[in-house]
């Protein structure tokens, strides 16, 4: 039996939950965190979709719109958990069973995706939503009576995260015309929620799990991009035999999935935030700046499926439109993974000169005549200029 498991079996034993050690060795994800993932990737592709539908059938603004706040729903949750588990996880029956209301939760908001692109009902994702943020709160609450220590910051946890539901079930009884005012202030209020409750004192974390388990989502957000463009790509091969510029769309698809991948495993994330363990320092900017790049790499998906529809008339938007739809968020990744999680260990300035320039060629890329493909050149470029420049050696340091 490994350390790790043997640490878990006496957690279970003594049935606490007691705050886990920043320093413990071998931390890894667990395989319900793996789980818990899996199935938060079922929003996501719903939420991919939907933005695609809506792109495709000349409502962009409107899908853009619905697309950040369902992603926004799902991180968070998700978010909010991981923090919390790599904190405080005993791995015991309750602990178990309440990950798997969270988990519920997460499907029923899968289930009022499409309701809530379609026709603005908000009631289905709401109550997923609800679930999970309840079933958090309930663990918050049992962390706050087993850790007399940080009881408070359990407990701010607790209420903030009560107070923000009862918000969001009384959107629902609004008006819509003041229901977007409403969903802006109930965000801004969910993402102090942490910096107010850690200001009582701060939860434990570890920096090697949470760089992991942030690594582990990325992965599943690009394979879910790579999942969307896949199967709108073999739609349109199946009904047009392939066409130069769909083979151009399927060819830059995976040039900048294959980039986006490369980009932001270039850095050991761990190691940056093992520097600022000890406070928020960059952990709050990282850890929340990540909503980009997670909605972005989805939304990658998203656009690549949007090319392929138009390239085989499937959907009736201008080719401008549907460049932007693959070079607005693939510029966004760049930018939001050079600046958290790259820039940090550039030793001179100079070195973000290359990511700046092609985060705006990226952008110029929606005005060519194939944007997919001319976004994964420019990407694969960046990419060798970065390799080069260190020696073409590995990247990553574990």
């Amino acid at each position: 039996m490994t350390t790790r498991h043997v640490a878990a079996e006496q957690r279970r034993r003594e049935g606490a939950m007691r705050a886990r050690d920043p320093g413990e060795k071998h931390r890894v994800s667990t395989s319900l965190e793996l789980l818990f993932d899996l199935c938060f990737v079922v929003a996501v592709s719903q939420a991919s979709a939907g933005l695609r539908a809506a792109v495709a059938g000349g409502h962009g603004a409107a899908g853009v719109l619905h697309f950040a706040i369902v992603f926004f729903s799902v991180w968070w949750a998700w978010m909010n958990f991981t923090w919390f588990g790599s904190a405080y996880d005993p791995d015991d029956t309750p602990y178990r069973l309440t990950v798997f209301v969270q988990i519920t939760g997460s499907l029923i908001l899968a289930a009022g995706v499409r309701r809530a692109f379609e026709g603005d009902d908000l009631s289905i994702i709401t109550l997923g939503y609800v679930v999970m943020r309840g079933a958090l709160a309930g663990l918050w609450l049992r962390a706050a009576r087993a850790d007399p220590l940080r009881r408070r910051t359990a407990l701010r946890f607790a209420v903030g995260v009560v107070a923000c539901q009862i918000g969001w079930v009384g959107l629902l009884l609004l008006p819509g015309g003041i229901r977007p005012a409403g969903i802006a202030v109930l965000v801004v209020a969910e993402v102090c929620v942490p910096v107010w409750a850690q200001s009582a004192g701060m939860t434990p974390w570890h920096p090697h799990h949470i760089a992991e388990r942030y690594e582990l989502f990325t992965l599943i957000v690009l394979g879910e991009s790579v999942a969307s463009a896949t199967a709108a790509v073999r739609t349109a091969f199946d009904e047009h035999r392939g066409s130069g510029p769909l083979c151009a769309v399927a060819a830059g698809g995976l040039l900048t999935v294959f980039a986006m991948w490369w980009l932001y495993f270039a850095r050991p994330a761990h190691t940056l935030l093992a520097t600022t363990h000890r406070g928020p320092g960059r952990r709050f900017p990282w850890a929340y700046g990540h909503y980009l790049i997670f909605a972005s790499a989805a939304a990658v998906g998203a656009g690549l499926a949007v090319n392929a529809d138009r390239v085989t008339h499937r959907a009736d938007i201008t080719p401008q439109a549907a460049g932007a739809m693959v070079a607005v968020p693939a510029a966004v990744f760049l930018a939001a993974v050079w600046a958290l999680h790259l820039r940090p260990h550039h030793r001179r300035s100079a070195e973000g000169a290359p990511f700046l320039l092609t985060t705006v060629l990226v952008l110029l890329a929606a005005l060519s005549p194939a944007p997919a493909l001319v976004t994964g050149i420019l990407l694969v470029a960046l990419l060798a200029a970065v390799v080069t420049a260190r020696g073409g050696g590995r990247t990553a340091v574990r």
